[in-house]
């Protein structure tokens, strides 16, 4: 049971943004970590963030709860682990998509494949809005989350010098960031509504988003 481990933090801490305590060096580690996150991640889909609890995660893994608090102080160190992967996840993603973009259109065409994605992504996976609603409740997470948008808009500020080298950069890099950041939120609305109503909400993002983009 979990209280036997008088070490263990509380389930609720999630004030510091706690990342892992360490990070698994052998393959049975690694496998006992993928299983801690695999379930952590099943959790929160069935349950949302805020009812995770650290003695279920390691009840579902199949782990002691010590070996548990070996790798993740508190449930911030689990969603902010989850939340990682699918940052990295993400930017690959972005990456591969801008690289072989030449023109306006083919931005355009990128960008709409993009939230085509996504928007695909948060409809199968329900953990994903799951975690993002845990980071929102630490400013530390919030933190981390802003940081992943700016190196995302980074990303799509490049291609935009390149393709609009007469616009000004600094309205560049704060059109991306916002449109970046408006993104996100159209997916967290339109998973929320019934699924007419989502595909109109995601086909008015992209319109707004590429007429900005391309247009200034």
């Amino acid at each position: 049971m979990e209280h036997a481990d008088r070490t263990s933090p509380p389930d609720g801490a999630l004030h510091g943004a706690s990342a892992p305590r360490r990070t698994p060096s052998q393959a049975r580690s690694r496998e006992r970590v993928e299983r801690m996150l695999a379930a952590a991640s099943a959790l929160i889909a069935e349950g949302g963030s805020d009812a995770l609890r650290m003695g279920e995660v390691a009840e579902r893994a199949g782990v002691p709860i010590g070996s548990l608090y070996q790798f993740f102080p508190d449930k911030s160190a689990v969603i902010r682990a989850l939340a990682e992967r699918i940052q990295a996840d993400s930017r690959a993603c972005i990456a591969e998509a801008l690289s072989g973009v030449r023109d306006i259109d083919g931005l355009g065409r990128a960008f709409c494949g993009l939230v085509d994605t996504y928007h695909a992504l948060f409809l199968a996976e329900p953990a994903m809005r799951d975690i993002w609603s845990g980071m929102q409740a630490d400013k530390a997470l919030r933190a981390l989350e802003l940081a992943d948008s700016r190196a995302n808009a980074e990303m799509l500020v490049a291609v935009l010098k390149r393709l609009r080298p007469a616009a000004d950069a600094r309205q560049l890099e704060a059109t991306a960031l916002l449109v970046w950041q408006m993104g996100e939120a159209t997916m967290r609305l339109a998973v929320s509504v019934d699924r007419d109503e989502g595909d109109r909400l995601v086909a008015a993002f992209k319109r707004m988003a590429i007429r900005e983009l391309t247009e200034g």
